[in-house]
């Protein structure tokens, strides 16, 4: 589309240059087409550039508080982290008394409770190739909530295509055990694919094939696979109790609970963080790819302001007695100054409008997977400072035809 637009940029400009002129811009206008390849090549670089960074730009991840059960932080606006394994149910009554959690604060909290392997962090916070990845196992109905949504799985059934958490009590013929990961670790960090086995050794001899059957899209469980709790207790039978827990909390109380949960579950090493913040820190780093590639942007960008600036002075030049017989029937340098601001704008325009066009067509799934949100602010920001730059380039180029000596142009002429 982009190319298709720049072809037909160049048709324009053939037609332009026999259209009557109504206004000192327009003659700016007409002029763009006098040099039509070298006008076609300043928009293409703008356009080029444009798309590059407009593109890029629509995958940046911000830090929003979503608390939607269908989210990356499955609507938990909590989660905490034990050093030591909790024995007791905090859901209970028994368990929050033996837990010193009878407080009635604590009682509108709702914990989800998760049995932890300790193993590497497979999410891109780890510098390493992780070989041995943390299982995850959650215990109770958190399948049956059907929170999170999924990038992709292998449902077949319309129950697990609607929930693909009931993937995780799926049976394979070959003995492996089926497994869900984030989308990103999966791809980028384990480098695996839906289908494929990853290899871990618990016991040092009989090595566990766990299978991939469902990736999370942009999720808190960045850093861990997660399993069946029955398949959980078979593989890992030495790990008893809960060491992660999902905290379902009232907003109005979600500020005050981190430090009230802490004190009380000091002896356990209880650590309660935010799952905005946890997913936050994710995003940094996606985001500090995608600022690297919007550099390589910027310079394109840059080249081509440069080339603009270039073409139009060159322009100006070889048009310099033109410029003399214009001003000596009449035309003042404030209105040749006008014509070259027209002439720039419109290569400016055009490759803007390309550019940023082609761009969001392009970007159109990563908008609608993200339910219509778009990084609009950002987008607008590149956009002022392509502009700007492009103004700057003019504004050289007006210098030029205003400091020209017109009368040598006008004898030659």
């Amino acid at each position: 589309m982009l190319t298709a637009a720049l072809f037909e940029i160049r048709r324009a400009f053939d037609r332009r240059r026999h259209t009557d002129l109504g206004s000192i811009s327009q003659l700016g206008f007409r002029n763009a087409a006098w040099r039509p390849g070298r006008s076609v090549l300043c928009i293409a670089l703008i356009a080029s550039a444009t798309f590059l960074i407009i593109a890029v730009d629509a995958f940046r991840r911000d830090a929003r508080p979503v608390l939607d059960p269908k989210s990356g932080t499955g609507g938990y606006p909590l989660m905490a982290e034990s050093l030591l394994a909790v024995i007791h149910d905090p859901n209970s009554a028994s368990g929050r008394e033996a837990l010193n959690l009878s407080k009635p604060a604590f009682g509108s909290v709702r914990f989800n409770l998760f049995r932890v392997r300790a193993g590497d962090d497979a999410s891109c916070l780890n510098l390493y190739q992780p070989r041995d990845p943390r299982i995850l196992a959650p215990v109770g109905n958190f399948i049956q909530q059907g929170r999170f949504s999924f990038q992709d799985s292998l449902a077949k059934t319309p129950d697990q295509k609607s929930n693909p958490w009931l993937l995780l009590d799926s049976v394979f013929s070959d003995g492996a055990i089926p497994a869900i990961g984030d989308a990103n670790s999966i791809t980028y960090v384990l480098h695996r694919k839906l289908g494929e086995d990853v290899v871990i050794d618990p016991t040092g001899g009989h090595p566990v094939r766990l299978r991939l059957v469902a990736a999370l899209a942009d999720s808190i469980f960045q850093g861990e696979l997660l399993i069946s709790e029955k398949n959980f207790l078979r593989i890992f039978p030495n790990q008893p109790g809960y060491r992660f827990f999902l905290l379902d909390v009232p907003r109005e109380n979600a500020a005050d609970i981190p430090g009230a949960f802490e004190a009380a579950l000091t002896d356990y090493g209880f650590d309660v963080t935010s799952t905005t913040e946890r997913l936050a820190a994710f995003h940094r780093v996606e985001n500090t790819y995608i600022s690297t590639f919007q550099m390589l942007g910027a310079l394109g960008l840059l080249l081509g302001t440069f080339g603009l600036a270039a073409v139009l002075v060159r322009n100006v030049l070889e048009r310099r007695r033109e410029m003399a017989l214009l001003q000596a029937v009449g035309y003042r340098r404030r209105n040749l100054g006008v014509v070259i601001l027209a002439e720039n704008a419109l290569l400016l325009a055009g490759g803007l409008a390309i550019g940023a066009v082609c761009a969001l067509i392009a970007v159109i799934p990563a908008i609608v997977s993200r339910g219509g949100h778009l990084a609009a602010l950002s987008m607008a920001g590149w956009l002022a400072i392509i502009l700007i730059t492009g103004l700057a380039a003019a504004f050289v180029a007006t210098l030029a035809v205003i400091r020209l000596p017109l009368l040598p142009a006008l004898r030659a002429e």
